[in-house]
């Protein structure tokens, strides 16, 4: 187990390492827009062949918020979130209607005058990652893959993948529980399952800063599920560095059972509990990556790209 050993013998990065050798060293500031955007990360996504959630609307104004009831009258469930928002935050997903309500995915109803006054604070900025006043987005909300439903509470999970200089090297599954209420972020709650890049096979599991064996809500065993797609999901993840120019990226993909893999959103400032749901440090698969590229950039196609790290990350999957 990761904690058996001396973290800096399991190659495990922390925030000053990540910050300062990762971040600051592979991500020019100038490209942060690409990722920080929602509506900018879509828009380059779709024009590069990446499948995103359909938008329904935008609200930029007040004005805009006001008008929405009639845009939202021709959907029963979809996503409300903030263009600039962080960690989650902000994010309201619809489940459907009863009556004059709309249902969140815990059940709780809610009436559309507080639908309303929540996208107005996006607007005036209560999420953003700078305060300023922002964009609400609106969008088709994804029918999560029934492949997780043994391991997943009510909410729709998540797969991040960790990408560097251009290739796939650590991903997770995001699984909502109870306590996070649903949704897939492990700071709320949400359990974090390892995935083995060549396989797709789910691995060892966390919550919080425990390892754990079992869903805490389902009480099935985390291990030993097949991701479906997951060629597809590593193609669209190391697309994700054309599109974003970033050398030290997270992309987040999402199932929809009709639609197949959607890619979600990008992170310029990916966590690391990343490390602590696969029981390894992502230092030694950095190293695998600098080996190959020595001085030299990524310019083989996504696809190329993506089937390489298959093998490269060969020596870390589980024996």
């Amino acid at each position: 187990m990761l904690w058996g050993h001396k973290l800096k013998d399991s190659g495990v990065i922390g925030l000053n390492e990540r910050n300062a050798n990762y971040i600051t060293a592979l991500n020019s500031r100038r490209l942060y827009p690409r990722v920080d955007n929602k509506r900018l990360t879509k828009s380059l996504a779709a024009a590069a062949g990446m499948a995103v959630p359909e938008l329904y609307a935008v609200a930029e104004s007040q004005g805009d918020v006001r008008g929405l009831p009639e845009t939202l009258a021709q959907h029963k469930s979809f996503v409300v979130k903030p263009a600039s928002g962080s960690g989650g935050d902000g994010i309201l997903v619809i489940d459907g209607r009863y009556g004059g309500n709309y249902r969140l995915i815990n059940g709780e109803l809610m009436p559309e005058s507080a639908l309303l006054h929540h996208t107005s604070n996006i607007v005036s900025g209560q999420f953003s990652l700078t305060g300023q006043p922002d964009i609400a987005l609106i969008e088709y909300r994804v029918q999560f893959d029934s492949v997780f439903d043994e391991i997943s509470y009510r909410g729709v999970p998540d797969i991040r993948i960790i990408v560097y200089r251009g290739y796939p090297v650590m991903a997770m599954v995001r699984l909502p529980t109870r306590q996070s209420d649903g949704k897939a972020n492990l700071h709320q709650g949400a359990v974090g399952a390892g995935v083995d890049l060549a396989t797709g096979l789910t691995m060892s599991a966390s919550s919080g800063n425990l390892r754990v064996r079992d869903h805490p809500d389902t009480l099935t065993p985390i291990a030993g599920h097949q991701v479906p797609h997951w060629g597809r999901i590593l193609d669209i993840a190391a697309t994700g560095y054309e599109v974003s120019g970033l050398g030290y990226l997270g992309v987040d993909i999402v199932i929809d059972k009709d639609l197949g893999p959607l890619m979600l959103e990008m992170n310029a400032r990916p966590g690391l509990n990343i490390q602590i749901a696969n029981d390894a440090g992502l230092k030694p698969r950095f190293a695998v990556i600098d080996a190959v590229l020595k001085d030299g950039a990524a310019d083989n196609e996504p696809e190329a790209r993506a089937r390489a790290s298959v093998e490269l990350m060969q020596p870390f999957s589980p024996r």
